[in-house]
């Protein structure tokens, strides 16, 4: 099966955010994640301190996992001026893309002192998916 080339586009994007994360310049991606593979399932975890699990939204469509988190900010009132350096976001997002289909039904979520927890089941491989065609 042939890659979708925005997809690998929207990696390779992923991958200059890394390369140029330094401090004064804004990274590509704003949520740290780290995937593991546990066999069965994929386990997402993210780092997303001092959000409300009603202002986090995740969803799924497509093979891409896509957190969006938003807050109010604390200091509504503060003067822009007043602020020397800032790198609190009011929101943030991320998109990743999962390298196996996954059991949309299943996908599970916790959130647990700042950091997101998301189970994805993998699909079992069907075994009506294609046949062997015999060479003559």
């Amino acid at each position: 099966m042939r890659r979708n080339p925005f997809e690998e586009i929207e990696d390779m994007f992923d991958r200059m955010g890394r390369q140029f994360d330094s401090p004064g310049m804004r990274s590509f991606e704003s949520i740290p994640i780290d995937m593991q593979d546990h066999g069965d399932e994929y386990e997402v975890t993210a780092d997303l301190p001092g959000y409300d699990t009603e202002n986090i939204d995740l969803t799924f469509s497509d093979g891409r996992l896509r957190l969006e988190a938003s807050r109010e900010d604390v200091e509504e009132e503060a003067d822009e001026e007043t602020y020397i350096h800032r790198e609190r976001r009011q929101s943030v997002s991320r998109s990743l893309r999962v390298p196996e289909a996954v059991d949309e039904d299943g996908i599970a979520a916790s959130y647990n002192n700042g950091t997101l927890t998301i189970t994805l089941p993998k699909e079992e491989a069907d075994e009506d998916e294609g046949h062997r065609i015999d060479i003559n």
